[in-house]
């Protein structure tokens, strides 16, 4: 048996899929990035109940209704993980259950795109199910253990988006609310709305791609819809550029941008910057 190294013309043979999420506000236009997206090959993951916005879009959806639903459709959908003992859920036991249920996997094959509205909600269908878990309470007392809650939920997020995640040659985008607090310094910060602080603190990590869908001011004083795509950027949003292709700012169309992350790779030299801007006190000394 020889070593299995994957050269790296087969590595970029390779079909790859976009895996990315996108924040902003309530009433931004987050389910609306449907239409920027060929019905034919996208399925719409409807946690929200929320398809008013996308009245007459002709894609198929499925909709979840509980926190087991979310799970089986996660590896109906990303195959099994055979590292998995039979007794967890995305294991091969996990799958084939599914698949008896569902039916052949291929009818998924159509699919280039799976997008996923919302995270918020899957998190609350996920926190609800974690509630009625043995974790949740407490061994001496027998009376909820609100920690052992959302100790268990941080886990089964992470694995859910992380399964999704290694779901090769589909495109996975997660959409979902972004809350906006002020700190202790009365400074404005953005967060994720999902319940618990693990899931948010290491999904950018998680991803490719991280866009917040914002409201932008012009220098008239009207506004404007964009995303924004680098982690540098001056209002705090959260954001991440995997793919080096993106400007600070694009265009609020969901199809064009993934078309842009798939385009031709930039040279690493164009890529990353590593020079230190020249500062009036540094050009002193």
């Amino acid at each position: 048996m020889t070593l299995p190294i994957i050269s790296a013309d087969e590595r970029l043979k390779e079909t790859k899929g976009i895996k990315g999420c996108i924040f902003g506000k309530s009433g931004i236009g987050k389910t609306s990035l449907l239409w920027t997206m060929p019905a034919e090959t996208t399925l719409f993951f409807d946690l929200e109940a929320g398809d008013l916005a996308i009245e007459g879009w002709q894609g198929d959806t499925i909709r979840p209704r509980t926190w087991q639903e979310c799970r089986d459709f996660a590896v109906f959908i990303g195959g099994a993980n055979p590292s998995l003992r039979d007794d967890q859920p995305y294991s091969p036991a996990h799958y084939a259950a599914v698949c008896e249920r569902y039916g052949n996997p291929a009818a998924l094959d159509k699919y280039e795109t799976i997008f996923i509205d919302s995270i918020t909600v899957a998190g609350r269908l996920c926190f609800n199910w974690c509630k009625g878990q043995p974790q949740a309470f407490s061994e001496k007392t027998g009376k909820p253990d609100t920690r052992g809650a959302y100790g268990l939920h941080g886990q089964e997020m992470i694995g859910w988006l992380t399964h999704l995640q290694h779901t090769r040659g589909k495109n996975i985008w997660f959409v979902g609310i972004l809350d906006e607090k002020l700190d202790d310094f009365n400074r404005r910060v953005y967060q994720p709305q999902i319940e618990g602080s693990k899931t948010g603190l290491e999904l950018p990590g998680i991803v490719d791609q991280v866009i917040t869908m914002a409201e932008m001011p012009t220098e008239s004083g009207t506004s404007f819809r964009a995303f924004i795509c680098h982690t540098l950027n001056e209002q705090g949003f959260p954001a991440k550029d995997r793919s080096g292709r993106l400007e600070l700012m694009e265009e609020p169309h969901l199809g064009r941008l993934m078309e842009k992350v798939k385009g031709k790779v930039r040279p690493a030299s164009e890529r990353l910057t590593h020079a230190i801007p020249q500062t009036t006190e540094t050009q002193g000394e």
